[in-house]
């Protein structure tokens, strides 16, 4: 298309010299804001109440500003008292009112307190962006209210108190407070990136994919666990296998029947005959989806040679007579010896009664309609990697070999590696879902599984996943799995440089924000690696892994400022947050200051911007030179 005919496309929505001026002025204006505020997390792991009141807490945020506003003029009760009110508006507004405590003037004092947090937050945004984020019933009130100045005459003044006054007469003041607390926390950040693994270990990963879907600017960088449960909505009987034995093995049985509605019935029934000197039904549960996981895990390899995982077909490794196994140049003796449904001369086929287990699980999975609509969310706001304002957000690793070159893996026919891998094993992942009654339709499944746990995938990026070894080999030697060469190449920041411009990123300003390692803070770990190029942000929201971490999790904030890392100290829950004010105390533990303020202009959405900038300025000019029609104003 010639500049002529987009410039006669632009002017239908800008038909006028006034209206191409206007628009003109006020995105030029909007370059010069401070750019809004982005909170990277990661590795949540289904600790939903955590999570949440991160969420609600704006990873410390909201309690900064409140100091900021209030410091002098509040003690540290009254503080804490408006905290918790932003996070937990609902249930701290009946214990506030169960006690007696919220008359009039309480609420007049309060809602005085959350115009006032509001205006500070939405001092960075357009008039126009605030009111979107507005409820829209109140939307005229609230804008009126956060646009008071101190230094206003009489006049106003008198008009925003009776608005107040109104307010509270009209019995709608705890209406008007929840939702002030809702834009509180609209306002303070503008953007969340999840960077992999909402999936597994804890024990409510369907309400953390609720909330995410009911919040607004949202991404998720997939991790390899959020992969294995699209693959098993998808319908992959090997994915399926490995998500129930992980919500089995973490006792999530309540998350797999009243939150998807997979019921474990037939599994159970199955392992307790198959199984009976397991010590308890979970551990028959284990023994049983476990074995079915082995076995479906070796025709998946056999079904996908270019795969290599030919080392891990575990069944056909084991000497059924004396039960030991040769592994990576070693003998080792097996602990548990209960084989009953496995055939040593096939030990990859499903008895009868693991193809009816199997097959009721399919089933379930695929008619779940929750679970069907978060997989929806996580297609429709995910994706492998992101580029966002100069950084790059993977999960997992780019492969790379012992040189510091790109690993290259063999998918449908072709050998990629790098940028290239990322891209295919994208489309792949969306054609496993998409895609069920091509010829292809195994393939793309298979490819779920791998992005799961093979050694060359991008999501998981370790030799060999050791779930056999962990069950049956005692001799924790066996348990190693052996990281990609990535994660010891990635402390050099010219490996972080080739990875950054392989993926079109030249700025001196560029990062690479990486999840799915937790971070040994309590060894010494650092998460800032490559000098500062390259974050880690896998601090341990999972309780599995905070005695490892010594923290409970990282938030990254990158806002006009610079960017920070803040760490996490482990939640005591939602009641003693509410009853006594408890908080998740927040400590920043690195600060990238930026040399300047960091605008709108420095941003994609500033380079759009500056775009159509570009384009209404000739607009303007074919206007003013008689080169185009436009209609008088």
């Amino acid at each position: 298309m010639n500049d002529k005919d987009y410039l006669e496309l632009i002017s239908v929505n800008y038909p006028t010299i006034r209206s191409v001026i206007t628009e003109l002025i006020n995105l030029n204006a909007i370059l010069n804001l401070p750019k809004g505020t982005e909170h990277f997390v990661s590795d949540i792991h289904g600790e939903y109440e955590a999570f949440q009141h991160i969420m609600n807490n704006c990873s410390g945020v909201i309690r900064e500003k409140v100091e900021l506003l209030f410091g002098d003029r509040l003690s540290d009760e009254e503080k804490s008292e408006l905290c918790t009110l932003i996070y937990y508006p609902a249930r701290k507004l009946d214990l506030l009112k169960s006690a007696g405590l919220t008359d009039d003037k309480w609420f007049l004092d309060t809602l005085n307190k959350l115009i006032e947090l509001c205006r500070l937050l939405a001092s960075k945004y357009t008039r126009s962006k605030v009111r979107k984020a507005l409820p829209k019933e109140y939307s005229y009130i609230i804008d009126e209210l956060l646009h008071a100045a101190d230094g206003e005459d009489a006049n106003r003044k008198s008009y925003h108190g009776k608005i107040l006054d109104s307010i509270v007469n009209t019995k709608s003041a705890e209406d008007f407070v929840v939702e002030l607390t809702k834009l509180i926390k609209i306002l303070a950040v503008d953007r969340i990136h999840v960077v992999g693994d909402i999936y597994d270990r804890g024990p409510n990963p369907d309400k953390i994919m609720n909330m995410l879907a009911a919040r607004r600017s949202v991404d998720i960088q997939w991790g390899n666990h959020d992969v294995l449960w699209m693959g098993a909505a998808a319908g992959s009987k090997v994915c399926i296998a490995a998500a129930v034995r992980n919500s089995v093995a973490a006792g999530n049985y309540s998350f797999l029947e009243s939150g998807y509605g997979v019921s474990l019935r037939p599994l159970a029934l199955f392992a307790e005959k198959a199984y009976p000197h397991e010590a308890d039904l979970k551990g028959a549960l284990i023994k049983a989806i476990s074995i079915i996981l082995f076995k479906l895990e070796a025709q998946t390899i056999r079904r996908n040679p270019d795969f290599g995982m030919s080392d891990r077909l575990m069944l056909e490794q084991i000497n059924y007579e004396n039960f030991t196994i040769d592994l990576n140049g070693r003998r080792f003796v097996l602990d548990k010896r209960d084989f009953a449904t496995v055939n040593p001369s096939a030990p990859e086929e499903l008895t009868a009664d693991e193809e009816n287990v199997t097959g009721h699980l399919r089933n379930s999975f695929l008619n779940s309609g929750l679970l069907h609509k978060h997989v929806d969310f996580l297609y429709q706001n995910g994706s492998m990697y992101k580029l966002c304002n100069y950084n790059l957000l993977y999960h997992g690793c780019v492969p790379l070999n012992a040189d510091g070159s790109f690993a290259s893996l063999k998918l449908n026919g072709r050998f990629l590696s790098g940028k290239a891998l990322f891209d295919e094993f994208g489309l792949i992942a969306g054609k496993a879902y998409s895609g069920r009654g091509s010829d292809q339709a195994q393939y793309y499944l298979d490819c779920m599984w791998y992005l799961w746990c093979g050694r060359l995938s991008p999501l998981y990026g370790r030799s060999r996943m050791t779930t056999f070894e962990r069950m049956f080999i005692q001799d924790k030697s066996a348990h190693a799995e052996d990281k990609n060469a990535y994660y010891r190449l990635c402390d050099s920041e010219e490996i972080c440089f080739k990875i950054l411009r392989e993926f079109g990123l030249y700025s001196e300003y560029s990062r690479i924000i990486n999840g799915h390692v937790p971070v040994r803070v309590s060894e010494g770990e650092s998460p800032l690696r490559a000098n500062g190029r390259l974050f880690f942000i896998d601090g341990g929201f999972c309780k599995a892994y905070q005695k490892t971490t010594g923290i409970a999790g990282y938030t990254l904030i990158y806002n006009s400022q610079g960017m920070r890392l803040m760490s996490h100290s482990p939640f005591q829950g939602i009641e003693p947050a509410i009853q006594s004010n408890g908080d998740i105390v927040s400590h920043c533990d690195l600060i990238e200051a930026g040399v300047k303020r960091v605008t709108v202009l420095d941003t994609d959405a500033g380079t759009e911007i500056s775009n159509k900038i570009f384009m209404l300025t000739k607009l303007l000019e074919a206007y003013r030179r008689g080169w185009l029609a436009y209609k008088e104003d």
